[in-house]
Formats: C-alpha cells, structure tokens, sequence
C-alpha cells in the first residue's frame, strides 16, 4: 500500500469513528519525517482514544499497522506513526494551541 492510500484507508476509518475537521498536510516535499500529516480533532479524551483504538485495529485488519503510538495515556494529543504517514489526533486545546496547520503552511493541505 503506498502512502497516498494509506492516508486514504485513514481517513475513512476516522471519519468513521466521527473524529472532526479533518485535515491532510503532503509533507514529503519539504520534510524528511514522511509524505504526510493526517489531523484532526476528538470532542474529549474518551473520543480520542476509541478513534485511535479504531484506527490501530482496523489498520491492523488491513495488513498495516502503527509503528508507534505516543501520547495514548493523556489522550491530549495522540500520535500514530504510520513511517510515510503519521496521524495526530488532538482535543480541540492542544489542535489550537500546536497550530500544525500553521507550523507547516508550507504543506499543500486537504478538508474532509
């Protein structure tokens, strides 16, 4: 699977599992550390666990898998590395307050 339909296979399932205002960033351009970002926000840390849950499980189910998982116990902002994709899944605060969609304006961007 390349990068471009594992963003793609990721944003289904998050949209599946409702997460919010999600956002893509083609990194790969402009940065070693992957092709792409794939953001988005969760209501609560509750929310936010169950769309990364989803997301590792149903990866998994696909063939793929996380190599890494980081911030799943405060569930502030999670981070699933995918190698060419890594997710992040914010509560609204943090999305606000790390601005990503900022930090790196130089990214083409895509709205789901």
């Amino acid at each position: 699977m390349d990068s471009k339909q594992l963003l793609e296979t990721c944003v289904k399932l998050a949209k599946e599992k409702k997460a919010n205002a999600l956002i893509s960033l083609e990194i790969g351009e402009i940065s070693l550390i992957g092709d792409y970002f794939l953001l988005m926000s969760a209501g609560n840390t509750r929310m936010a666990k169950a769309i990364c849950d989803y997301l590792e499980e149903g990866s998994k189910s696909l063939g793929f898998a996380p190599l890494r998982i980081e911030g799943y116990q405060d569930a502030r902002w999670i981070l699933l590395d995918f190698g060419p994709l890594i997710v992040h899944i914010f509560q609204e605060e943090e999305r606000q307050y790390y601005n990503l969609e900022r930090l790196w304006g130089d990214a083409p961007a895509v709205n789901y």
